[in-house]
């Protein structure tokens, strides 16, 4: 099997080069900066057009915390390179900035400015020299004194929207002796109207809402009423645009809850259930609200197919196995059967491997018949490993929660002197998985459970029963609040434990695949360590895949601030523990301790770690993209 890094090493000093010509030919086509008078540059045009030379500077003194906003919004700036101003209509652009001005300061909170607005002329100055300075003195800054917040139609008189009502008037960012300022206060209405409308009251609106100023004592007092419109549960759903694939089968695959109560959180799970089964190119759910019975509002699902074949290619990079390169193929209703099928060839510089998984449609109750095969050559400790898995069974997933159980045949032909004897098993399998985390791609709080068990048979040399047994968890813990120093922005620090255990128990002389024993180290597990390179050693010295593992891991996350704000990165600390023997008792923990940078990126958590093996005295970087579990 040939590997990536030997195809990919001799390119790079040419691919530099062609990229650095590219870069030079781009910086060609620049526009390059104009200046009044050079060829190309435009000119002040007359009879009222705009030019480039300003008709009037403009001087703006006062608080930082207002100069900024007045500059950015006043409207006189739009005629300061208005050609032929005269001196008349200057004035009165003068009269009309006083006003926009204490329109603006009130939006801010500030009620009673002191404003001098003066036109500067330099005796013998050009049209263009002229300024007008505005100088404020904003006063004092009005703040909250009293806020209400009503409620009209069925919520106000439902007992089942108690908790609604106190979540809203609960969550509502403005409270009194806070100040007050025209952005905050219709900020405050729109996420009170979006709390309204999540749940049971998709129609509801803003009947009434009031902001009474008093400048006098610098106050103002808050009031907002929501009409909240008839509660509304979902009725069944309707899918428009699906040609090529069973309607039924999407309503099979969004699991819409019909007949309970409208909540946007579970009509967007339902779209990403749909987005996320590779059927549909794009999907957009929305609730119907002018069907006629808010107690059964159909579900509009407007949808996009996914083409019926499509070929995908893929690369990657870890720091445990290098550069990867990936061909999918994908068809999305098989012939005959009608099953979906994912094919993919992946090639690294530690795995190379050749594998397809079959799935059917969910059933009603969410159940799915799949069968996979799987060829794959790795390394496992110190030999390479040769194997095949032919597996089918069943499945089913929930929003939290994913059961399956399947027949599986193994082999695996192991390669290197010394090697261990290959091995073939059949097995009967069971798993569980259930993911309780606030966010399944960044999260900040939760855990995570797997558990497998299997019972099977070996069927080369001695033909003896064996059981499996494997467990992972991990927890993610608050551990302090981080703020910046304006107080607006505020994260959890976190402590994150993980922990794995698994055994394979049978008799000495049972012949168990490789692919079934147990190997570990690298960036998942103990970092310090190379890339399985943690394992049982044999009477030859030689690193094997062993019958017990044990794991454990901890490691602090704290957000970063800088300049006094929060930022999208963390700092972490942590130490990881692992072994690997071929009975509980001769387990020998291997350590790995370091720190590392947490970056939330748009494409998920990038992960960078500085780790320091203790058993082997050498540093380990390892780098990573996204959270699984």
């Amino acid at each position: 099997m040939f590997r990536v890094a030997s195809l990919l090493a001799p390119a790079w000093k040419p691919a530099l080069f062609f990229v650095l010509v590219l870069f030079l030919q781009g910086c060609s086509l620049l526009r390059k900066n104009e200046t009044p008078g050079a060829p190309g540059a435009p000119v002040q045009g007359a009879g009222g057009e705009t030019g480039t030379r300003e008709t009037f500077g403009l001087q703006v003194q006062a608080p930082e915390v207002v100069r900024d906003y007045l500059l950015r919004h006043l409207e006189i700036q739009r005629y300061r390179r208005l050609g032929d101003l005269q001196a008349a209509e200057l004035s009165r652009l003068m009269v009309a900035a006083e006003a926009n001005a204490r329109e603006l300061l009130g939006t801010l909170g500030y009620f009673t400015p002191t404003l001098t607005l003066e036109l500067k002329t330099p005796s013998g100055a050009a049209q263009g020299e002229r300024e007008i300075a505005i100088t404020v003195e904003p006063g004092p800054l009005s703040h909250i004194d009293a806020v209400a917040i009503d409620f009209s139609g069925p919520i106000a008189a439902d007992p089942a929207s108690k908790v609604q009502r106190e979540r809203i008037a609960n969550s509502w960012p403005l409270r009194a002796g806070q100040p007050f300022s025209q952005s905050a206060w219709e900020a405050a209405k729109t996420q009170g109207l979006r709390a309204l409308t999540a749940r049971r009251y998709p129609t509801g609106r803003i009947a009434t809402s009031r902001a009474e100023i008093d400048a006098d004592r610098q106050v103002a007092k808050l009031g907002v009423t929501y009409e909240s419109g008839p509660p509304y549960r979902f009725g069944t759903l309707q899918v428009r645009g699906s040609q090529r694939y069973d309607p039924d089968g999407a309503r099979r695959l969004a699991r819409l809850p019909s007949g309970e109560e409208y909540d946007q959180d579970k009509l967007l799970a339902a779209q990403q259930r749909l987005a996320s089964s590779g059927y549909f190119d794009s999907v957009f759910l929305t609730l119907d609200t002018g069907a006629g019975d808010p107690q059964a509002a159909p579900v509009i699902a407007q949808v996009r197919e996914a083409p019926l074949q499509k070929v995908v290619l893929g690369v990657g990079l870890s720091t445990d196995s290098g550069a990867r390169v990936s061909i999918d193929h994908i068809h999305n209703r098989l012939p005959v059967i009608g099953w979906r099928a994912v094919s993919r060839l992946s090639i690294d510089r530690k795995n190379q491997s050749l594998g397809s998984e079959w799935t059917a449609l969910p059933d009603d109750d969410n159940g799915r018949w799949f069968g996979s095969g799987l060829l794959q050559r790795e390394e496992s400790g110190s030999y390479h490993v040769d194997s095949g898995r032919l597996r089918a069974g069943r499945n089913k997933g929930s929003d939290h929660i994913d059961r399956s159980y399947f027949l599986q045949y193994d082999y695996a032909v192991n390669q290197g002197t010394g090697a261990p004897p290959s091995a073939s098993t059949v097995s009967l399998n069971w798993g569980w998985t259930g993911r309780y985390f606030d966010n399944a791609g960044q999260p900040r709080r939760g855990q995570g459970l797997a558990l497998e068990v299997a019972a099977g048979y070996t069927l080369l040399g001695e033909r003896v029963p064996y059981l499996r047994s494997y467990a992972r968890w991990l927890g993610l813990l608050p551990l302090g609040t981080v703020r910046a120093d304006d107080g607006s922005e505020a994260r959890d620090s976190r402590l994150q434990l993980r922990a794995e255990a698994g055994a394979v128990v049978a008799k000495d002389t049972a012949r168990i695949p490789a692919t079934q024993l147990f190997l570990t180290g690298g960036d998942t597990t103990v970092r310090g360590y190379g890339y399985r390179d943690i394992g049982s050693v044999n009477a030859l010295g030689a690193t094997v895949a062993g019958r017990y593992l044990a794991v454990g891991s901890l490691e602090w996350q704290r957000p970063v601030v800088y300049n006094g704000r929060l930022t999208p990165f963390e700092s972490v600390a942590f130490v990881d523990a692992g072994a690997v023997a071929d009975r509980a008792s001769q387990l020998k923990t291997k350590v790995g301790v370091g720190a590392g940078v947490r970056w939330n990126s748009p494409l998920g958590v990038v992960q960078g770690d500085l780790a320091y093996g203790v058993s082997v005295r050498r540093l380990r970087l390892h780098v990573r993209l996204g959270f699984t579990f």
